[in-house]
Protein backbone atom coordinates (compact mmCIF):
# COMPACT_ATOMS: atom_id res chain seq x y z
CA UNK A 1 0.00 0.00 0.00
CA UNK A 2 2.91 2.50 0.87
CA UNK A 3 4.51 2.03 -2.66
CA UNK A 4 1.17 2.68 -3.97
CA UNK A 5 0.91 6.00 -2.62
CA UNK A 6 4.38 6.86 -3.07
CA UNK A 7 3.89 5.81 -6.94
CA UNK A 8 0.86 8.25 -7.28
CA UNK A 9 3.42 11.66 -6.82
CA UNK A 10 5.28 10.37 -9.26
CA UNK A 11 2.23 11.08 -11.55
CA UNK A 12 2.61 14.29 -13.12
CA UNK A 13 6.63 14.86 -12.29
CA UNK A 14 9.13 16.27 -14.19
CA UNK A 15 11.48 13.54 -14.84
CA UNK A 16 15.38 14.00 -15.71
CA UNK A 17 17.22 11.15 -17.21
CA UNK A 18 20.76 10.90 -17.26
CA UNK A 19 23.65 11.66 -15.02
CA UNK A 20 24.65 14.93 -16.30
CA UNK A 21 21.43 16.65 -16.67
CA UNK A 22 20.00 14.55 -13.00
CA UNK A 23 23.15 16.84 -11.60
CA UNK A 24 22.30 19.97 -13.39
CA UNK A 25 18.27 19.59 -12.55
CA UNK A 26 18.89 18.64 -8.50
CA UNK A 27 21.21 21.35 -8.30
CA UNK A 28 19.12 24.02 -9.27
CA UNK A 29 16.01 22.13 -7.02
CA UNK A 30 18.51 22.28 -3.94
CA UNK A 31 19.29 26.20 -4.58
CA UNK A 32 15.50 27.47 -5.33
CA UNK A 33 15.50 25.24 -2.01
CA UNK A 34 18.34 27.31 -0.08
CA UNK A 35 19.99 23.83 0.84
CA UNK A 36 23.59 22.94 0.31
CA UNK A 37 24.31 21.44 -3.43
CA UNK A 38 26.43 18.99 -2.33
CA UNK A 39 23.54 16.85 0.35
CA UNK A 40 23.30 14.03 -2.41
CA UNK A 41 26.13 12.49 -2.85
CA UNK A 42 25.21 10.69 -5.85
CA UNK A 43 27.04 9.25 -8.34
CA UNK A 44 25.80 7.72 -11.95
CA UNK A 45 22.22 8.93 -11.30
CA UNK A 46 19.93 7.80 -14.20
CA UNK A 47 16.81 9.24 -12.90
CA UNK A 48 15.90 12.23 -11.33
CA UNK A 49 11.87 13.01 -10.70
CA UNK A 50 10.26 16.42 -9.44
CA UNK A 51 6.37 16.93 -8.77
CA UNK A 52 6.47 20.27 -7.87
CA UNK A 53 2.87 20.37 -6.88
CA UNK A 54 3.34 17.14 -4.07
CA UNK A 55 7.10 18.61 -3.44
CA UNK A 56 7.92 15.14 -3.94
CA UNK A 57 11.76 14.36 -5.29
CA UNK A 58 13.40 10.94 -6.40
CA UNK A 59 16.60 10.02 -7.77
CA UNK A 60 17.73 6.77 -9.12
CA UNK A 61 21.48 5.49 -9.39
CA UNK A 62 23.15 2.83 -10.66
CA UNK A 63 24.12 1.14 -7.45
CA UNK A 64 23.98 1.59 -3.84
CA UNK A 65 27.19 4.33 -2.64
CA UNK A 66 28.41 4.97 0.81
CA UNK A 67 30.25 8.83 1.26
CA UNK A 68 32.45 10.44 3.34
CA UNK A 69 31.57 14.01 4.28
CA UNK A 70 35.20 14.90 4.76
CA UNK A 71 35.03 18.35 6.74
CA UNK A 72 32.57 16.52 9.67
CA UNK A 73 34.28 12.74 9.19
CA UNK A 74 30.38 11.45 8.56
CA UNK A 75 29.70 8.81 6.65
CA UNK A 76 26.44 8.38 4.49
CA UNK A 77 24.90 5.27 2.70
CA UNK A 78 22.45 6.52 -0.28
CA UNK A 79 20.14 3.25 -1.97
CA UNK A 80 19.96 2.75 -4.80
CA UNK A 81 17.38 5.52 -4.79
CA UNK A 82 16.12 8.16 -2.91
CA UNK A 83 13.18 9.78 -2.15
CA UNK A 84 11.81 12.90 -0.13
CA UNK A 85 8.95 16.03 0.55
CA UNK A 86 11.07 19.27 -0.35
CA UNK A 87 9.91 22.49 1.02
CA UNK A 88 12.07 25.46 1.11
CA UNK A 89 14.94 24.62 3.73
CA UNK A 90 13.65 21.43 4.35
CA UNK A 91 13.80 17.84 3.14
CA UNK A 92 11.18 15.44 4.87
CA UNK A 93 10.29 11.93 4.83
CA UNK A 94 13.61 11.24 2.94
CA UNK A 95 14.00 7.38 2.21
CA UNK A 96 17.14 5.34 1.22
CA UNK A 97 19.56 7.98 2.89
CA UNK A 98 21.21 6.04 5.99
CA UNK A 99 24.12 7.64 8.23
CA UNK A 100 26.67 5.73 10.38
CA UNK A 101 27.44 6.03 14.37
CA UNK A 102 29.46 3.87 15.98
CA UNK A 103 28.65 0.62 14.89
CA UNK A 104 24.66 1.34 13.44
CA UNK A 105 23.19 2.30 10.33
CA UNK A 106 20.55 4.96 11.12
CA UNK A 107 17.96 6.38 8.16
CA UNK A 108 18.13 10.06 8.30
CA UNK A 109 14.06 10.66 7.41
CA UNK A 110 14.76 14.59 7.67
CA UNK A 111 17.21 17.46 6.86
CA UNK A 112 16.26 21.04 7.79
CA UNK A 113 17.93 24.60 8.13
CA UNK A 114 16.58 27.08 10.53
CA UNK A 115 15.49 30.43 9.80
CA UNK A 116 17.50 31.85 12.88
CA UNK A 117 20.79 30.11 12.13
CA UNK A 118 21.20 29.77 8.58
CA UNK A 119 24.69 28.45 9.06
CA UNK A 120 23.85 24.76 10.47
CA UNK A 121 22.10 22.12 8.84
CA UNK A 122 20.49 19.83 10.78
CA UNK A 123 19.82 15.90 10.11
CA UNK A 124 17.18 13.78 12.21
CA UNK A 125 17.19 10.01 11.75
CA UNK A 126 14.05 7.78 12.81
CA UNK A 127 15.17 7.46 16.06
CA UNK A 128 14.18 10.71 17.13
CA UNK A 129 18.28 11.67 17.25
CA UNK A 130 19.09 14.59 15.37
CA UNK A 131 22.91 16.29 15.00
CA UNK A 132 23.20 19.62 13.68
CA UNK A 133 26.50 20.02 11.36
CA UNK A 134 28.05 23.75 9.40
CA UNK A 135 26.07 23.76 6.37
CA UNK A 136 29.88 24.55 4.41
CA UNK A 137 30.32 20.61 4.89
CA UNK A 138 27.89 20.45 2.24
CA UNK A 139 28.61 22.13 -0.24
CA UNK A 140 30.30 21.31 -3.90
CA UNK A 141 33.26 23.70 -4.69
CA UNK A 142 32.26 24.70 -8.18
Amino acid sequence: MASKTMDSYRHGAEISKGDAECKKKLGELLKELSLPNGLFPLENIEQFGYNENAGFIWLVQKKKIEHTFKKIKQVVSCAAEVTAFVEKGKLRKITGVKTKELMLWLSVVEVYIEEASKEKITFKTGTGLSDSFDVSAFELIQ
